[in-house]
Order: structure tokens, then sequence, then C-alpha cells
């Protein structure tokens, strides 16, 4: 049986503080059972200015995601395929339903710069104003874990090990 011409299309639902946040279509790449590789275009409106990376039409994003992890990792490069950095987001455990990938967005972030020269962590504010502390201790204890495991990785050098 040979493989399929074009890799299958994929939904992927980003859902934070339980509403549909974005929902946009992706690439599948790969599917091992526990960690999912999926490509798709910038989809948000216009540019993104973060100040330390902005994120713009043309924009290509490689994204991972996995069934036992509390984060996805997601390399961004420009158009030519230069690479721009990582942004991590902490989030839930992916789930797949059919052509559906659902991940809830659990507000801590990451930015990891292509040099590595820049670890940054972002949105400890807005966790913290989640309620998630309260509401779900043992999920916010692995948010927490997932973030200091993904800082550590990209200080020592080994992030991009998590992608092979």
């Amino acid at each position: 049986m040979s493989a399929p011409s074009t890799p299958e299309e994929l939904l992927v639902t980003l859902v934070k503080a339980g509403r549909t946040k974005i929902g946009y279509p992706a690439r599948l790449l790969a599917d091992d059972g526990t960690h999912l590789t999926v490509r798709a275009d910038w989809a948000g409106k216009g540019v993104r200015d973060f100040g330390f990376v902005r994120f713009e039409p043309g924009d290509v994003f490689t994204e991972h995601y996995w069934r036992d992890r509390w984060y996805a990792i997601k390399e961004v490069r420009a158009g030519d395929g230069t690479l721009k950095g990582w942004y991590c987001d902490i989030t839930r455990p992916v789930v797949r339903d059919g052509a559906t990938l659902l991940s809830e967005d659990l507000d801590l972030d990451l930015w990891v710069s292509a040099d590595g020269s820049q670890v940054i962590r972002l949105d400890e504010d807005e966790f913290a104003d989640s309620g998630l502390t309260e509401r779900d201790p043992a999920a916010a204890e692995a948010a927490n874990r997932a973030l200091d495991e993904l800082e550590v990785l990209a200080r020592d050098g080994r992030f991009a090990r998590l992608l092979d």
C-alpha cells in the first residue's frame, strides 16, 4: 500500500479557560502514538509583535504535541526558512479526536530564540490570576514542572533533542 500523496489535514484547536481561543488547519507530519508533529502557516491576523519576536504572515510553524507531556513546542520560521526560535505553550497533554487536535493552554509560556541566547518565561501573571492553582492543584503543579523542565533544557543546550 502506498502512502497518500498529500499529508493528512487536521484542525488544531487551542482552548483556554474552557473557550476556543483559535482553530486553524495544519498538515500532519507524524504521529507515533505519543508525539504528534504538524505544520501550519501563521494563523493570526496581521503581525503580532512580542518585542523579542514578531509573528507575521508568511511564518511557518512546525508544532510538536505530546499525549504524555504538559507542553507543546512550536518551531517558528520566517517565510524564507530562517529560524526565529521556539514558542512553548504549557498545556495539558494533547488529545486527537479524528481530524481534530485539541490543546488546552494553561497560560504559561516560554520563548527560546534561535541562537539560544534568549530564554524568556512568559505569562506567569496570567497563570497566577487564572485560578488553576485553587481549582486544580495537580494540574498547576504539572504546569509549573513543565515550564521549569523546558527552561532547564533550553539553558543547558539540550532543548532541540526534544524535537527529534
